[in-house]
This record gives structure tokens, C-alpha cells and sequence, in this order.
């Protein structure tokens, strides 16, 4: 029959064994974003990642027969262009911009347009954002490209802000990390009493063991001494029969 105190410590080990895989998931989260999201020369799994920054290919009336739509702190997912000098209109791409606005920042949106020359030698892509119907200013040359649209992680690039900052830190490493160094503390304080426990025990039942020993010594002792006595005393009476005779 199962009991409460074994109830209590199955949930017990529940909770420790999941809070260790919480802090363990995000101090992997921090550190693989920390070194992939954001950096043009860093990739993982063949992506580049970068986190959305403004609301230029959210879903709208204006872009809604379109397929590809996310939101500012989603994470775009980015590969190798199969050839930057051979893209089509429509295409979601990644690239450096020239705008001086945004100039030298990752921006993520559609092409609208190729441009060029008259010998059919391709200059740069005119590209947009389709929520704001707007062409962006700079022509995109291909060399800035950083890759194709391969697709999104909803809402991950505001979880890691979040983490990033202190209130997150604190939220999802160092409490739950606290949690475990109190917990594990707690454990060693009560395994500790335990051991002690189980010493005073077994020196209680080595003395008593031993009390009884010396017990069992003094009682066949006496015995002995008994026996002696009887002995001694049939002695005597022998000797006392055989100076009569």
C-alpha cells in the first residue's frame, strides 16, 4: 500500500527533476541564442536567425492572400540563397540594408521587383514590406544578401529578450537555480540527520548487544562458580567419609 510519505517524496522528485531540466533548457536557450540570433556569421543547422524588429510583414488587409506573414519579436529563420543573382520576384530574402534609415541592419522582406541592365545582368532587387504596401529605398544588390525566408519561431525573440533582461535572469535562471541549492541543501541537512541517526542506532544496539553479552558472562560465571562449589564440597564429603573408615 502506498503511503503519504511516499506520495509526498514521488512529488518531491517530480518537481526537482523538473526544475533541473527548466534551468538546464534555458541557460541552453541563453546560450545558443546569445551566439546564433542576430549574428550574420554565425549559423546553426544550416539557419541564420535573426528576431523581428518592426511589424512589416505582419499579417494585414494588405498582405492577407500572401504566405508569408510574421511579427515584430517572432524569429525569422534564414538559408542560404540558392543563387542571390537569380532571385524572383516574391521571394521573402534577408539582407543588409542600405536605407538611411535602417542602413547596415538585417531587414527581412519581400522582393518586388528585379532590376536590370539592358543586357539582362541583374543590378538588385527592389524590395517591400506587405503590410505597409511601401518600397523600400535602397535597390538591394546582391551581395548583401543574407539569405531566403525558410521560415518562423513565433514569439521566441520577445522569451529571449525577456531573459536577457534582468527580471527575466532572475525569473527563469536564478530562482529556479536558488530553488535547487536550497532543495539540495535541505536534502544533505536531512540525510545528515539520518546518517546520525542510524550512528546513534547501531551504537545503541552495539550496547545493548554488548550489555547483554556481559549479562550472559556474569550469569554463566555464576554457573561456574556454582558448579565449583559443588564440586569443592563434594570434595569434603568424600574426604570425610574415607577418615571415618
Amino acid at each position: 500500500m502506498v503511503t503519504m510519505k511516499k506520495i509526498i517524496g514521488l512529488i518531491g522528485r517530480c518537481v526537482t527533476g523538473a526544475l533541473v531540466a527548466f534551468t538546464v533548457l534555458m541557460m541552453l536557450f541563453t546560450v545558443v541564442m546569445v551566439s546564433t540570433v542576430d549574428k550574420n556569421e554565425r549559423s546553426m543547422f544550416g539557419m541564420k536567425f535573426y528576431i523581428v524588429q518592426s511589424d512589416s510583414m505582419s499579417l494585414s488587409d494588405n498582405n492577407r492572400d500572401l504566405d508569408v506573414h510574421f511579427d515584430s519579436g517572432d524569429i525569422v529563420m534564414i538559408k542560404k540563397a540558392h543563387d542571390p543573382m537569380a532571385m524572383q520576384a516574391g521571394e521573402v530574402i534577408a539582407f543588409l540594408s542600405t536605407n538611411r534609415v535602417s542602413y547596415g541592419e538585417t531587414v527581412t522582406h519581400r522582393i518586388h521587383e528585379v532590376k536590370t541592365d539592358e543586357k539582362g545582368n541583374v543590378l538588385g532587387y527592389v524590395t517591400y514590406g506587405t503590410n505597409t504596401g511601401t518600397l523600400d529605398e535602397a535597390l538591394v544588390e546582391p551581395e548583401y544578401i543574407l539569405g531566403q525566408y525558410a521560415g518562423k519561431l513565433v514569439g521566441v525573440g520577445r522569451l529571449f529578450a525577456f531573459i536577457k533582461s534582468t527580471a527575466g535572469y532572475i525569473t527563469c535562471i536564478l530562482i529556479p537555480f536558488l530553488l535547487l541549492i536550497l532543495h539540495n541543501g535541505i536534502r544533505v541537512i536531512h540525510l545528515c540527520r539520518r546518517y546520525r541517526g542510524e550512528q546513534l542506532a547501531a551504537i545503541k544496539e552495539e550496547a545493548m548487544h554488548l550489555a547483554e553479552e556481559r549479562e550472559e558472562n556474569q550469569r554463566m560465571m555464576a554457573q561456574l562458580l556454582a558448579l565449583k562449589s559443588k564440586l569443592e564440597l563434594a570434595g569434603t564429603d568424600q574426604e570425610c567419609v574415607e577418615s571415618e573408615k
